[in-house]
């Protein structure tokens, strides 16, 4: 089934369920008011939910309305935890690459995690507000799971029975503020502004084959400013899946309902797929060239991502986003711009 939330004046919204053709929708009002309660009480929600899905499919439920998903907030607004992997293991060699840097071996073993802020998470479409261009706007498209309780020291066989749903996010980056702040030693902060969701998260059999090994395998396309800069397959070179990842995150804590799990930059060692993020793109100009031609986003720019199933419809709806500049705040200007 494919879950949305619909905008309706509060924080946390209106749970619906989606058709499978992305038409027409039918909230859950009746079954569960927010995605949150739905995932508190998953064993007793989902199977009504499935059953409304069903009928919605059929074309036999009483009060579906057309689906718009200039209506939706992110399928989880605010979420108790938002972590973001970094799974595509090519990409953190490429950045290191591009400054010289060699990368620990311990890299391919030990998953790279951060904890973003979860407190305001954004819609597909709306805007990326932000004070300067001089920080360095970067898109992130990703893949992002989002799971039920999950027990402390649970291990990646354990945690794939605990994915409830799985959708895209747009985990933007200020890549002009990131040196100074790791240099900090304490992680990403003010270099991670709010995270864009896509409209629908779905649970897993609407993947079908697309779905195994706890990674989605079909291209994640980036189009940006009306271009398609990227399709990198998310199922190819993850080196560590989804239930890995959540395993790392649960070795010394409970996840509780509505923890949120990112991918990381999905990216293919083939670079003829090209990329999901500019930061990748720049680190193939500084090792082919010396220098990086291309530059970050810019006021007016736009974004979109979206992943398609192999007939070529839209499985999650798509992330549609543009840059706009905020009123100017004092935070010591852009260092490192």
């Amino acid at each position: 089934m494919k879950l949305a939330t619909l905008k309706d004046g509060t924080r946390d919204g209106q749970l619906a369920v989606v058709a499978r053709d992305l038409k027409t929708a039918h909230l859950a009002d009746g079954i569960a008011p927010t995605l949150q309660a739905a995932l508190d009480d998953w064993a007793f929600i989902a199977p009504q939910l499935a059953a409304l899905s069903d009928l919605l499919n059929q074309g036999r439920a009483r009060r579906a309305f057309d689906f718009d998903a200039a209506a939706c907030m992110a399928p989880l607004p605010r979420a108790y935890q938002w972590v973001d992997g970094s799974a595509f293991v090519n990409h953190v060699e490429l950045v290191r690459k591009a400054r010289g840097a060699e990368m620990p071996a311990s890299f391919w073993e030990d998953p790279l995690m951060y904890q973003g802020g979860s407190d305001e998470l954004l819609g597909p479409r709306d805007e990326i507000m932000l004070a300067h261009e001089a920080w360095g706007i970067d898109f992130e498209s990703e893949v992002a799971v989002i799971t039920g309780d999950v027990p402390m020291g649970v291990t990646p066989d354990q945690a794939q029975l605990h994915i409830r749903l799985i959708t895209l996010a747009n985990d933007v980056s200020l890549r002009n503020l990131i040196p100074d702040e790791l240099a900090k030693g304490f992680g990403f902060l003010q270099s991670k502004p709010a995270t864009a969701f896509a409209p629908l998260a779905v649970t897993p059999d609407e993947l079908g084959e697309a779905w195994q090994g706890g990674k989605v395998h079909l291209p994640l396309r980036s189009i940006w400013n009306g271009k398609l800069v990227g399709q990198p397959n998310a199922g190819v070179d993850m080196v560590f899946n989804f239930p890995q990842l959540i395993a790392h995150l649960c070795k010394t804590r409970n996840a509780r309902a509505g923890t949120i799990v990112g991918s990381g930059t999905v990216s293919n060692k083939d670079a003829k797929l090209g990329y999901s993020c500019i930061a990748e793109k720049r680190c193939l100009e500084m090792i082919a060239d010396g220098v990086a031609s291309t530059p970050f986003m810019l006021f007016g720019d736009t974004i979109k991502i979206e992943m398609l199933d192999s007939a070529g419809k839209s499985i999650f709806g798509a992330i549609e986003q543009t840059v706009r500049q905020a009123e100017a705040v004092k935070l010591g200007g852009a260092r490192g711009a």
